[in-house]
């Protein structure tokens, strides 16, 4: 109970699942959030990783590291606007930035306002208004399922399946 575990995996055709792309654990009530992604469930090869810059989670910005600790880039809440509806602000670390935000404004209110967290989202992530990649939360009732989609081949993956891992880790805080 203690323990979040995902399963990243490349989808098929036929939309079952695929290869596995990268296994985390995150253990809950640390002080600091981090979060290593490895290449299988043996955990004998890092993906990449994230980690909180602060301990206050508020607006916390969390940098995303290769497997050999250098950076990848780095994601943040915008704690201002995530007051209605959870907004996101990716930097892939070539001066670009990517801002995703929930879809919806009712399922982002229907969130903040009810004790249901297994409700559906849907985030889009965008810059200059072209999509980069968009993650989207399926109706599960016993293991919560994504879909992550990416739209802009030049993004590194290993940004996108750490915040896509993050939007779990870290939307119900």
């Amino acid at each position: 109970m203690m323990i979040n575990r995902y399963e990243v995996r490349t989808a098929t055709p036929d939309g079952s699942d695929g290869t596995m792309l990268a296994f985390a654990e995150q253990k809950r009530m640390k002080l600091k959030e981090e979060v290593t992604l490895f290449r299988d469930d043996a955990k004998t090869q890092v993906f990449a990783s994230f980690k909180a810059r602060s301990v206050l989670d508020l607006g916390a910005t969390y940098d995303v590291k290769d497997q050999n600790g250098a950076p990848i880039g780095l994601f943040r809440k915008d704690f201002a606007k995530s007051l209605l509806r959870s907004t996101w602000h990716v930097e892939p670390g070539d001066g670009t930035k990517v801002t995703g935000q929930e879809r919806s404004l009712f399922v982002a209110l229907l969130r903040r306002f009810s004790d249901v967290t297994w409700w559906p989202y849907h985030f889009d992530f965008v810059q200059d208004g072209r999509p980069v990649f968009s993650v989207e939360k399926k109706f599960k009732f016993f293991r919560d399922k994504y879909t992550v989609t990416i739209h802009d081949p030049q993004i590194d993956r290993r940004l996108v399946v750490s915040m896509a891992v993050a939007l779990d880790a870290l939307q119900a805080r």
